[in-house]
């Protein structure tokens, strides 16, 4: 297991301070602020530890409702919503500074036999032929808006193997194209048996890149270029079948539409053999900076 994979599950072990109230604390990130993806996955954590065992998360929906501060601890309140013969609910609330920054609803479910079917896997070239992104990133770097940050960014991504099928936002910026974008991501190192982890580190990585679609159909590069400024609005997943975050999912996303100042993403993320694993929708701010509209 790599150091970046293990400090990041030490990220999501979080502190029970007391029933059903649990403390965690944040990575340095990318840019000053939380990662989405980071509170979202530990409150599916919080939410996860007062659920039984034999109950796995099958959805969660939530919002972010302020920016986090990475420097304070971040407090998980968990309600026990519903605990039914089959299906158990909870709710969480993150609070930093004695102010709600973050909004989960998840339902966990006993498992049980039912009718099947699923979309088709699309194709997709095979993970290994890929570029890493130490690989990747060092070639974009003049298209970055200042110093380090491909550093940062292969930092950031260090507990987790992801590859861009085709080049990413940063890599095309202004030739706009389809909004469509596909990765392949696991973890880099073998996580323990627990369905609850698994569910969580997709949570994690899930924020990552969904909205690059939207950026794509503009030819916008990201934040790290510079010519959009945006942040995760809100964010829902539905978990269909088994799968493990330590092996290869292939994410593939689109983006149906952008307006008002916001895009949305959806995707699929399926395992290597072809089954389809969670399906994906979130939407966030995608605004362009003042001092660029005249380009788009």
């Amino acid at each position: 297991m790599s150091a970046a994979l293990d400090s990041l599950l030490d990220l999501l072990d979080l502190e029970q301070i007391e029933r059903d109230i649990f403390r965690g604390t944040s990575r340095s990130a990318v840019v000053p602020r939380v990662f989405g993806g980071q509170v979202a996955a530990q409150a599916l954590v919080a939410a996860g530890r007062t659920v039984p065992a034999d109950r796995t998360a099958h959805s969660l929906h939530s919002y972010f409702l302020r920016m986090g501060d990475p420097g304070a601890p971040i407090v998980y309140s968990v309600d026990r919503i519903r605990d039914g013969r089959s299906f158990t609910t909870r709710r969480v609330v993150a609070v930093q500074h004695g102010q709600p920054i973050f909004h989960l609803s998840a339902s966990f479910q006993t498992y049980e036999e039912g009718l099947e079917h699923q979309a088709a896997m699309p194709s997709a070239p095979d993970p290994e032929t890929l570029p890493t992104a130490a690989q990747m990133l060092p070639r974009y770097a003049d298209r970055f808006s200042g110093p380090g940050v491909v550093d940062r960014l292969i930092e950031a991504r260090a507990a987790v193997d992801l590859r861009y099928v085709d080049a990413p936002p940063f890599g095309t910026v202004g030739e706009p194209r389809e909004p469509r974008s596909q990765v392949w991501f696991r973890t880099n190192g073998k996580l323990a048996n627990d369905p609850l982890l698994h569910v969580c580190m997709a949570t994690y990585v899930s924020d990552m890149t969904l909205l690059d679609s939207v950026l794509l159909a503009h030819g916008r590069g990201g934040w790290a270029v510079g010519d959009v400024v945006g942040a995760s609005l809100d964010h829902a997943m539905w978990f269909h079948r088994p799968f493990r975050a330590d092996e290869w999912l292939l994410y593939d996303q689109e983006s149906p539409s952008a307006s008002g100042g916001r895009g949305l993403g959806q995707a699929r993320i399926y395992t290597q053999d072809g089954r389809l694993a969670i399906t994906v929708i979130q939407e966030g701010v995608v605004r362009v900076p003042r001092t660029d509209e005249h380009r788009d």
